[in-house]
């Protein structure tokens, strides 16, 4: 018998991909300018011309052999010592290549990460709205999810309800700012209780508790917004990384785990992540994709375009009556259904030809996703459709 739960699976894809191969139906019989697809998170503005002037120099000027063979299992030395230095640079933390480890994108990150830290049993906190392949990967890796609703108000952490969940099988909390789906970023005030809170549980409980950081969207944030680097307040914390969005690389899957140095056993958490990405078969990532991101560090794409997105869509429909928390990075505006049951008003847009993706599955009920990184053109197109579908709840 083949694994009925991979079965599953395989037989039923997230939410947010059934919209968009729904979309593609639809663009092939109406046309692409036609429909207003905001279901998936695919960056619509290229990549910073270095990332192809990187591409293109290592073809041209290395040698095949190496550009297309091997590197080390945890990724090329000098790949992951000019990512040390550049986080070095930037946080201070005393990163070393020997606490970093390439990988095939954030879900390999996070599917590495938990997979090195979960026994059978252990419990991770997510906190809702919160990325719906979080679940996926925690019970694949042994774990056993517990959701903590964030702030409606706000969004920030809800640390009633956070502590109140806390116990002695707790291994790990999930942090995922920017967010997807809302694009709020957790404050430095909320990391510092935080940290402070799980430090006290730690003792309490005689444990140890894993912050695990998922920041694909660190760089794109809006104006004066500073997005706190969790290991300078937190010591038992993993960072999983991911260029798909900051360099506008979603199909390349390459990033990285950072270990902290300042987790009291570095080391030997980092043999683990190693260990997990030999179980899993995430050795060596791709070698021509490490070497071009080396060369890239520090680089963003236009993140002016997204804010531009943002703000006219925002603007347009908090004027027309939606509710909506206002995004400060990433590309995801998290909107208030018109109506209790979010997957209804999905819908009901259907018939203006606006996809977009109900909250549900991201643990919040009551609202939907509206990933806008898209062409500016789509959302000054569907902006009538949005009118229309709110009017008709009047």
């Amino acid at each position: 018998m083949i694994n009925e739960k991979m079965l599953g699976l395989g037989n039923k894809r997230s939410v947010i991909r059934e919209i968009f191969e729904y979309g593609n139906k639809r663009r092939a019989e109406i046309g692409n300018e036609n429909v207003y697809d905001f279901s998936l998170g695919n960056p619509s503005i290229p990549a910073p011309e270095k990332v192809s002037e990187a591409l293109l120099d290592l073809v041209q000027n290395t040698d095949a052999t190496k550009l297309h063979g091997y590197t080390s299992a945890q990724g090329d030395l000098g790949v992951r010592t000019a990512i040390a230095d550049s986080i070095n640079g930037r946080f201070g933390i005393g990163a070393t290549p020997n606490l970093l480890y390439m990988t095939c994108g954030a879900a390999a990150s996070l599917t590495i990460s938990l997979t090195a830290i979960l026994n059978e049993g252990d419990e991770v906190i997510v906190l809702a709205p919160f990325f719906p392949e979080y679940t996926v990967f925690i019970e694949k890796a042994g774990g056993k999810v517990r959701v903590v609703k964030c702030r409606e108000e706000d969004f920030q952490i809800d640390f009633t309800a956070l502590e109140s969940t806390i116990n002695d099988k707790t291994k790990a909390i999930i942090i995922n700012s920017p967010n997807n789906p809302s694009g709020v970023v957790l404050s430095t005030e909320t990391i510092k209780k935080l940290s402070k809170l799980l430090n006290e549980k730690q003792v309490e409980l005689g444990t140890e508790i894993f912050v695990i950081a998922d920041e694909p969207y660190r760089e794109l944030v809006y104006g004066d917004v500073v997005v706190p680097y969790i290991p300078n307040y937190y010591n038992n914390t993993i960072v999983c990384y991911s260029y798909s969005k900051s360099l506008s690389l979603p199909g390349e899957r390459i990033g990285y785990i950072f270990v902290s140095p300042k987790i009291a056993n570095c080391g030997e958490v980092y043999a683990a992540v190693c260990g997990a990405g030999r179980a899993l078969g995430f050795v060596c990532a791709p070698s021509l994709l490490q070497y071009s991101v080396a060369r890239c560090q520090g680089l963003t794409g236009d993140i002016e375009a997204y804010k531009k997105n943002r703000d006219l869509l925002y603007n347009a429909l908090t004027e027309y009556g939606y509710t909506a928390a206002k995004p400060d990075g990433a590309f995801y505006l998290f909107v208030k259904s018109p109506e209790a049951d979010a997957n209804t008003f999905c819908e009901k847009a259907k018939s203006e030809e606006i996809l977009i993706v109900p909250g549900d599955d991201f643990g919040y009920k009551g609202y939907v996703r509206i990933s806008y990184c898209v062409a500016y053109d789509t959302i000054k197109n569907s902006l009538a459709g949005f009118k229309r579908l709110i009017e008709n709840y009047r």
